[in-house]
């Protein structure tokens, strides 16, 4: 029996298991969630256990359990692969708008409706499908390479104990290659990878001015109005094509290559129906580089909301107090979130006027971007330092792409993503080369009301794993040859 034939007859258990996990609302946002949270990483545990998992564990950190599992390779000194996923999801009541119970799973002919289903725990799931596939298909007792899972439950909540999870198990969680299953593909008849994440760092800008409102008649336009301070701090953030004015922000930016921008340019990308998708009427970003190179590879400043004075019902002719604002920053590899930070506050010092103060308040050390070494596929320089070992030079990148294509049969793409993880600590901290292999699609509605997963996607990405194992084997056996 191969691969595909054992996960098509083993589809009807797959998704009961998988509907099953989805009923546990493990919302980690919700103090009031915490015991579900829990009962979902152990859940976990229990069905990593019953697939065979040796080892099957719950980690605890200072806020919500992660779950750890490890099937040992046949071979002591074949490579070690870490999966990493996550089991918390977005918050979700009937209220936003579902048209179901979100923590009810419901199948709707080849969809499974509920919270989770895509972001992330139908591609959590599929890797243990996957790897019993492989077992089943190869009659081995263990995989070719070593096999790591890593499944937090904070990432909805921005995985503030992640970092420090890490470096406390740095040695069990030890590996030569990182697998991410937490993002997704361009269409379910175009599949693709993942090739890097932006990061962010974002914060509040408090300008203050007189120490009470002014009646605008008997003090205006003779002291400084904080809202047009705000004002001219915010309309300086461009310049007239687009790019970031701030001095200093694009220091160290990893400028993409002319062979990734031509795979990019491979997408059947729909700028029109982007546009409605987005409810916008026209594009606009930095001169020179293409809208989805805009939202993937490039840097960008945003400002998230602005308010000040009098916002109420008729008028209120002051000199306000005060002005606010929220700025993000979207980065790219090479950028450092704190340089971002140190760049940003430096640019309010300098061009605000006499006579106010600014309050510059980031929510915390941000986020750094993170890349796979995709050089030896597209040509060129890497988009990020690649650790070498077993799977360096892109071979990871390699043998997970040849895992899709065995899956999908036809060629899988490249892509990236404008959003943020913690990714990048991963590969900084395990010192490992990220892989991205993911199933999900852009409308499966992930932090939305109707959330939803495509199952027969779900059963590619198990055959897809199934097929990764021994690829990673064969790349790193040639490596060491």
């Amino acid at each position: 029996m191969d691969a595909r034939t054992y996960i098509e007859r083993h589809r009807g258990e797959f998704v009961a298991a998988l509907k099953d996990w989805l009923s546990i609302p493990s919302v980690s946002a919700d103090p009031l969630r915490a015991g579900d949270v829990r009962r979902s990483a152990e859940w976990l545990v229990a069905h990593l256990t019953e697939a065979g998992f040796p080892t099957a564990e719950v980690w605890e950190t200072a806020g919500a359990p992660a779950v750890f599992a490890e099937w040992p390779a046949e071979d002591p000194a074949a490579p070690s692969v870490l999966v990493y996923g996550h089991h918390d999801v977005q918050p979700a009541d009937l209220a936003d708008g579902w048209h179901t119970d979100p923590f009810v799973p419901v199948e709707q002919g080849d969809r499974l409706v509920g919270r989770g289903a895509s972001d992330d725990k139908g591609q959590v799931l599929f890797h243990a499908l996957g790897l019993r596939a492989l077992l089943a298909a190869s009659g081995a007792a263990a995989p070719p390479v070593t096999v790591k899972l890593l499944v937090e439950g904070e990432e909805e909540s921005g995985s503030p104990h992640f970092p420090d999870l890490l470096r406390r198990n740095r040695d069990r969680l030890a590996c030569d290659a990182v697998v991410v299953s937490d993002t997704t593909m361009w269409a379910a008849d175009t599949p693709s990878m993942c090739v890097g994440m932006r990061g962010m760092t974002d914060c509040q800008v408090d300008v203050y001015g007189p120490a009470t409102d002014l009646h605008s008649g008997s003090f205006g336009g003779a002291v400084p109005n904080p809202a047009r301070g705000l004002a001219d701090l915010l309309s300086g953030l461009h310049g007239a094509d687009g790019r970031v004015a701030v001095p200093g922000f694009y220091d160290g930016v990893a400028e993409v290559t002319p062979q990734e921008r031509e795979m990019i340019a491979r997408l059947p990308f729909d700028e029109a129906a982007w546009l409605r998708t987005a409810g916008s009427t026209a594009a606009s970003g930095e001169a020179g580089y293409s809208t989805l190179e805009r939202v993937w590879v490039r840097p960008t400043a945003e400002i998230n909301g602005m308010w000040s004075g009098h916002t109420g019902a008729g008028s209120k002719t002051i000199v306000p107090r005060s002005a606010h604002a929220k700025v993000s920053f979207r980065l790219v590899p090479g950028q450092d979130p704190l340089h971002v930070q140190e760049r940003f506050r430096a640019y309010v010092a300098d061009r605000l006027p006499a006579g106010l103060r600014v309050e510059v308040e980031f929510a915390g050390p941000g986020v750094r971007a993170c890349a796979s070494d995709i050089s030896s596929i597209v040509g060129g320089p890497p988009s990020a330092a690649d650790p070498g070992g077993p799977f360096g030079g892109g071979a990871a990148v390699r043998a997970a792409r040849a895992a899709m294509q065995r899956a999908f049969g036809t060629e899988v793409l490249f892509t990236r993503e404008g959003g943020s993880g913690p990714e990048a600590d991963l590969a900084d901290i395990l010192a490992a080369p990220l892989v991205f292999l993911a199933v999900g699609l852009n409308d499966d509605r992930i932090h939305a009301p109707n959330e939803k997963v495509e199952i027969p996607l779900l059963l590619k990405g198990a055959e897809s794993a199934a097929h990764l194992w021994t690829e990673l084997a064969a790349h790193a056996a040639g490596a060491r040859s």
